[in-house]
């Protein structure tokens, strides 16, 4: 195969915004799409080989797992030697527990199906998994496995058959993708089926460049790079992702693998010296730049600033030109196949050893841990471990919180209503999943329902969030209830002064001696928000329970600190969602044709820090803005006797 430069300089394309995701950019806030790019490229790449060898009757299943042995797993096992050192000295012993889990399963090929079932992509715990960026590589491997031996399987019938059949599994993998961030969003960004089409968009594109070469047309390749360029700065946390947002970044690189021949504009800046050299290092550089964020983030007390993780990111490209020069280039140049599959099965055996030993042996290594930690540490670690616990309240027949809505429930609500006539329902988010507990913990009403789900809010209501679902509900069985109190979380409903979206990103990046600033209502969300209320209203009482005022103190802050520190909030972070309620109450009051009525949470609770966010024996948020189960009941205490009631 004949080498391309701006292919290389592509690899650069898609890094750089990676880790300037990573790292908290703003700008680069459809920085992830840089992954997608590196699929593509590796579809088109392994199979332009596959093809020019199958063709040339000299491919071998051996040695082309040789090949990819050689490429992937140097690189990766250095990286993950050198994170376990730290991983042993820095972490907590929970998180050292995850990462043992994490170091058997990048080992075993399986790493996205581990993150998958443990958090979510743009979670915060998310960013302290040091080989959570290792996903991709498992949807990559997993690709490696199956697809030669399917070219192998197909081949007899003909090059031109089994072109349309990859674009067939391609066009399904995409169908499932669409159909997938609509009802199992995590799955949908890890696993390999919903991936499969965007690293076969470069399996279709190998098969027509082998069939007519690359051609030159220099506004498609423009076309390609800016549909990349615009992925990259226009994408955010809340694009639906994988899905056919994501063609926009995939045909961009396949217009570029097609049209970007040598000749054209956009194929010669692209093979500029320092893109491609970016390129080259490309995977020693994604493979180095999530340890050194994560261990900054573990060991800092507070989110690194941004010139911190603006080093890191250098500091990442600085060590993958080392790892590349010193570790990827010796072995992909390596003779002796035996001692690299040798070296590599002792590897894998070695971290799957540790691995096991770490999750095995978490308790040993807790008590351990805490042996070598001062009194105040581990008197405030216990207080953490305790605040992590499980919030929920025991459910009983009538008495329970759901998640989805389905014709089982549906039954079920009928027969509460029949025992006990109509009930309440709580109805949000994560946040209105602490309200539930809350109110479960101080009153006996014999027929209270929660449907919350985490990160499903009105304003922006995914298919697979339970929304239209609790409205078809009410619409059909509107005695059901007397009453329905929702809650969301409150910082979706702020957002930057630049109209950047609001997050938890927003307070909890800052350091806890900065202000907030710059921080408006985002009137957009609210009036979406405000909107689906008002119509659920015309059925059923609405009670608005207006969003709390969230510390977003980190773990680290907490165990630095210890329990007698004068915790608080940030400078005008307490103001910020005072101005949203004062927001919300109004629009409520000048609005017409609705039975909503403001409740107003930070009234009731009256949170005062220190005091409400811990002592030395009780810590009652479970992070940034959940409650912990000692808050649980310590909050719910504070609820009116009347919350209950149904509006006049």
């Amino acid at each position: 195969m004949k080498y391309r430069p701006e292919i290389d300089g592509l690899r650069a394309l898609a890094v750089v915004p990676v880790i300037l995701f990573h790292a908290g950019f703003e700008l680069f806030s459809g920085g992830y799409v840089g992954v997608d790019v590196f699929f593509v490229i590796s579809g088109f790449l392994i199979t332009t080989l596959l093809i020019e060898d199958i063709e040339h009757q000299r491919f071998s299943m051996l040695d082309f797992y040789k090949r990819r042995a050689r490429r992937i797993f140097p690189a990766l096992f250095f990286v993950m030697l050198i994170c376990v050192p730290f991983a042993w000295t820095w972490m907590l012993p929970s998180q050292f527990q995850d990462f043992s889990q994490s170091l058997v399963a990048v080992s075993l090929f399986a790493s996205n199906m581990l993150f998958w079932r443990e958090s979510g992509y743009f979670d915060a715990v998310a960013e302290e998994k040091p080989l959570l960026h290792t996903w991709s590589l498992a949807v990559e491997e997993q690709y490696y496995v199956l697809f030669p031996i399917f070219l192998l399987l197909t081949w007899r019938f003909g090059k031109r058959r089994v072109f349309w059949v990859v674009l067939a599994m391609a066009t399904i993998s995409l169908a499932v993708s669409e159909w997938g961030w609509r009802n199992a969003p995590a799955a949908n960004f890890y696993l390999a089926p919903t991936r499969a089409w965007e690293l076969l968009a470069g399996s279709i594109a190998a098969f027509i460049v082998q069939e007519r070469g690359v051609r030159k047309n220099n506004a498609l390749a423009f076309l390609g790079l800016a549909a990349i360029l615009f992925a990259i700065l226009a994408f955010d946390e809340s694009t639906p992702f994988p899905s056919v947002y994501a063609l926009i970044p995939v045909v961009g690189v396949v217009l570029l693998l097609l049209y970007g021949h040598t000749d054209t504009i956009v194929a010669r800046l692209l093979s500029r010296k320092g893109l491609v050299g970016v390129g080259l290092i490309s995977y020693s550089a994604y493979l180095w730049h999530q340890p050194l964020f994560a261990f900054a983030r573990i060991k800092l007390p507070e989110e690194p600033s941004a010139f911190v993780m603006a080093c890191l990111s250098v500091a990442s490209l600085l060590l993958a030109r080392v790892s590349w020069r010193y570790v990827e280039n010796p072995f992909r140049r390596a003779k002796d196949n035996k001692r690299i599959f040798g070296a590599s099965a002792f590897a894998i055996a070695g971290f799957v050893g540790i691995g096991l030993i770490g999750h095995f042996n978490s308790q040993e290594f807790e008590d351990y841990w805490l042996s070598k930690q001062p009194r105040e540490m581990r008197d405030t670690y216990r207080l953490v471990k305790a605040a992590q616990g499980d919030t929920s309240i025991d459910p009983e027949e009538c008495r329970f919180n759901i998640g989805d809505v389905n014709s089982d429930i549906e039954t079920r609500l009928s027969s509460c209503y029949d025992q006990f006539g109509a009930g309440v329902l709580i109805l949000g988010d994560s946040h209105a999943n602490d309200l539930f507990n809350v109110t479960a913990s101080k009153f006996d009403e014999r027929f209270l329902v929660g449907i919350t789900q985490g990160g499903c809010r009105p304003h922006s209501n995914f298919d697979y969030c339970n929304y239209s679902k609790v409205m078809n509900l009410i619409r059909t069985r509107s005695r059901i209830f007397k009453l329905v109190i929702f809650e969301q979380a409150g910082f979706y409903l702020l957002k930057k002064e630049d109209g950047t979206p609001g997050s938890r990103g927003i307070f909890s990046n800052l350091g806890m001696g900065e202000g907030v600033e710059e921080v408006v209502v985002d009137e957009e969300h609210v009036q979406g928000t405000f909107l689906y209320l008002k119509e659920l209203s015309n059925m059923v009482p609405v009670k608005w329970f207006l969003p709390r005022a969230e510390p977003h103190i980190r773990t680290n802050f907490i165990l630095k600190n210890g329990c007698t520190h004068n915790y608080s909030y940030r400078m005008n972070q307490y103001e910020a969602f005072h101005k949203l309620d004062r927001y919300i109450e109004r629009l409520i009051r000048e609005s017409t044709g609705h039975n909503i009525q403001p409740s107003n949470q930070n009234y009731f609770f009256r949170f005062e820090f220190p005091q409400d966010f811990m002592n030395c024996s009780q810590l009652f948020w479970k992070d940034g803005d959940h409650f912990s189960p000692a808050g649980v009941s310590y909050f719910g205490s504070r609820l009116p006797d009347d919350f209950l009631s149904v509006p006049d």
